[in-house]
C-alpha cells in the first residue's frame, strides 16, 4: 500500500512538474497535451486518474503551482476530472472541469501574447464533449440534462475573450464552431445568428488569416444552416468552399459535407454521378437522384418514405420532398420529346389526358384537375414556359426553349 502510495506520488509529482515547464517556457503544445482528457490518445488522463486512486490528498504536491495561482486550484480540480473520466463518472468530470476551466480563462485573459490558445482550445473542446457525455448520463438516470447548455454559455465567455484587436482573435473561429455544435446538439441554430455576425461583420476579424481547418467547418455549418432556410445558393457556395479546402484524407469529413450539398446541388438541378455515392457512402440519395433523371415521381416516393427517418435526422427532408416539382418537369421533358418524335409539327401541344396517363402508368393516383394544379405549379416556378387551356385540357408549350433551369435558363 506503501509503495502504491509512493509511486502515485512519484506520477503527480512528474505531471505538476510538466505544468509548471509548459507554463514557464510558455509551451502551448505541452500544455495542451497536458490538460487533453476525453481522446484515447490522452497521455496523461489514465496515469494520473490511476495516481489519484493511490495519492487520497495531493494538495502537497500542488503547493510547487501556488506561484502561479489561481492554476494551481485549476489544476487540482483538473486532476480530479481526470480521475472521474477514468471512473466514467461523466457528470462529477465535467463539474470539476468546469471549475479548472473558469480560472485558466481568467489566466489566459491576462497573457498578452496567444502562447496558450492551442491549450485553450483543448479546453473548450473537452468542455463541450463532456458536457454530452454528462447529459447523457443525467438523461439515463432521469434527470434534466442542462450541462451542454451551460458549456455553451462558458463558450461564450471564451469567445468574447477572443474578440478584439491582437493575436488572439485567430482562434475565435474554432470557438464558434464549438459553439455551433452545441447549438446544433440542443436544436437551437438561431443561436448560431449572433456569433455569425460578430465573425462577418466585426472590423477585427479577417476571415483569410483563420485557419484552414477551422475555416472549412465554419463554412459547413453556416452551409447548413442556409440549406434549412432554403437559401440554396448560398449553401451550394459555402458547401462547396468547405468540399473543396476540406483534408482529402478525411473522407468522412467530406461525407457529412456531402450529406448536405447533394441535396442542395439537386435542388439546383445538377445530378450527381454513381460512382461519387458509392465512394463516399451514401447511397440513400441513389433512388432520389434515378427518379430525377427519369421523371419517375413513384420512385421518389419510395425513396422518401424508405429513407424517411435518415432524411428527417439530417434534416433534409423537406429539402429533397420539394423535388417531386423537378420530377415532374423531366417527366414533361420526356413526354414532349416523345411526342416531338411522333409529329413534330404538334410537339408543342400535350393533351392532358396523355399526361394523366404517364402518371396513372408510374401508379399516380391523381385526376384530371390535379394534374392541371401541378401543370400550373410548374408554370409558376418557372420550370416550364408553357401555358394552360382549361377548355380544351391542353397544354401548350413555347415553340423554342420550353424548358427552364432552375437557374431561369433554357434547358439544353
Amino acid at each position: 500500500m506503501a509503495y502504491g502510495s509512493l509511486e502515485g506520488q512519484k506520477r503527480l509529482q512528474d505531471y505538476v512538474s510538466r505544468f509548471i515547464e509548459a507554463l514557464t517556457s510558455q509551451n502551448g503544445t505541452a500544455l495542451s497535451a497536458l490538460l487533453a482528457i476525453t481522446s484515447s490518445s490522452s497521455p496523461f488522463r489514465d496515469l494520473v486518474g490511476s495516481a489519484l486512486d493511490l495519492v487520497k490528498e495531493p494538495s502537497r504536491i500542488l503547493k510547487q503551482v501556488d506561484k502561479h495561482a489561481p492554476l494551481s486550484e485549476m489544476l487540482g480540480y483538473h486532476m480530479r476530472c481526470m480521475q472521474a473520466y477514468r471512473h466514467r463518472r461523466y457528470l462529477d468530470a465535467y463539474n470539476c472541469l468546469e471549475k479548472s476551466a473558469n480560472p485558466f480563462l481568467q489566466e489566459f485573459r491576462n497573457w498578452e501574447s496567444a502562447w496558450a490558445m492551442k491549450a485553450l482550445h483543448t479546453m473548450v473542446f473537452e468542455l463541450r464533449t463532456l458536457a454530452e457525455l454528462a447529459d447523457r448520463e443525467m438523461a439515463n438516470n432521469g434527470k434534466v440534462p442542462d450541462k451542454l447548455k451551460g458549456a455553451g454559455s462558458f463558450l461564450m465567455k471564451v469567445f468574447g475573450a477572443l474578440a478584439g484587436k491582437g493575436p488572439k482573435r485567430v482562434g475565435a473561429l474554432y470557438v464558434t464552431c464549438q459553439l455551433f455544435k452545441v447549438y446544433f446538439k440542443l436544436g437551437t441554430v438561431h443561436l448560431c445568428r449572433s456569433v455569425i455576425r460578430s465573425i462577418e461583420t466585426a472590423r477585427v476579424f479577417d476571415f483569410d488569416e483563420f485557419p484552414t481547418r477551422d475555416k472549412v467547418t465554419y463554412m459547413y455549418y453556416t452551409g447548413r444552416l442556409e440549406v434549412f432556410n432554403d437559401n440554396f445558393a448560398q449553401a451550394d457556395h459555402k458547401l462547396m468552399y468547405a468540399l473543396v479546402h476540406c483534408d482529402p484524407s478525411k473522407e468522412g469529413n467530406i461525407r457529412m459535407i456531402l450529406k448536405y450539398l447533394v441535396p442542395v446541388k439537386l435542388s439546383l438541378g445538377i445530378l450527381p454521378n454513381e460512382w461519387l455515392l458509392r465512394k463516399y457512402h451514401i447511397m440513400e440519395y441513389y433512388d432520389i437522384v434515378q427518379a430525377l433523371r427519369k421523371g419517375d415521381v413513384r420512385l421518389l416516393r419510395r425513396a422518401l418514405q424508405a429513407n424517411e427517418d435518415q432524411y428527417l435526422r439530417s434534416g433534409v427532408y423537406l429539402v429533397l420532398e420539394k423535388l417531386e416539382h423537378q420530377v415532374y418537369q423531366r417527366l414533361m421533358k420526356k413526354i414532349y420529346l416523345i411526342q416531338k418524335q411522333k409529329d413534330p409539327s404538334r410537339a408543342h401541344q400535350i393533351k392532358m389526358d396523355s399526361i394523366l396517363k404517364a402518371l396513372k402508368w408510374l401508379q399516380v393516383d391523381v385526376d384530371l384537375d390535379e394534374v392541371e394544379c401541378i401543370m400550373a405549379t410548374l408554370i409558376h416556378k418557372n420550370l416550364m414556359r408553357w401555358f394552360l387551356s382549361h377548355k380544351s385540357k391542353v397544354v401548350g408549350l413555347s415553340k423554342q426553349d420550353p424548358f427552364y433551369l432552375l437557374s431561369g435558363k433554357p434547358a439544353a
